[in-house]
């Protein structure tokens, strides 16, 4: 028999929602209007721009930004097609792996201030220094357990 929520934990569902929904809205609007980039897009050249020799095969990077690789790849493509990103094979290697160039650190370089900006904006600017450590539990701790969950039920 299903549990129905009560109300704290609708409150508290009502509130995870709304963040899923309202939050990555407004990064995309904030980031195309300032560097013309949606956030996955900015998210995908961050992390490449954080990893040795800038690159990383493209499962993992799929992985590490929590998309399909089908989605990956077409953001990959776009990305290409801008010169900020390129695909390259290893000899020897099994893969493919995403490589960032010399123009997409410069445009991450040029993107991360206003991305900063925004997030303090949209999240952290509302909260003291407990509550974003609170926050950082949290999150932290759904995440973990949302991976498990996906890991057994093999998503």
């Amino acid at each position: 028999m299903t549990q129905w929520l009560d109300p704290v934990e609708q409150r508290a569902w009502h509130a995870v929602v709304a963040l899923m929904t309202r939050i990555p809205s407004a990064l995309d609007t904030r980031l195309q209007r300032e560097s013309g980039l949606t956030h996955f897009e900015f998210r995908v050249l961050s992390l490449l721009s954080e990893e040795a020799g800038h690159r990383l095969q493209l499962s993992d990077l799929a992985h590490k930004a929590n998309a399909s690789l089908s989605r990956l790849s077409h953001v990959v493509s776009k990305l290409e097609r801008l010169g900020w990103a390129r695909r390259d094979t290893t000899p020897g290697r099994r893969g493919v792996y995403a490589v960032l160039t010399d123009a997409g650190f410069e445009k991450v370089i040029e993107a991360a201030p206003g991305y900063v900006d925004a997030v303090r904006a949209l999240v952290l600017d509302g909260l003291t220094a407990q509550q974003t450590a609170q926050l950082a539990v949290l999150g932290e701790t759904l995440s973990d357990r949302l991976r498990r969950i996906l890991v057994e039920d093999g998503d």
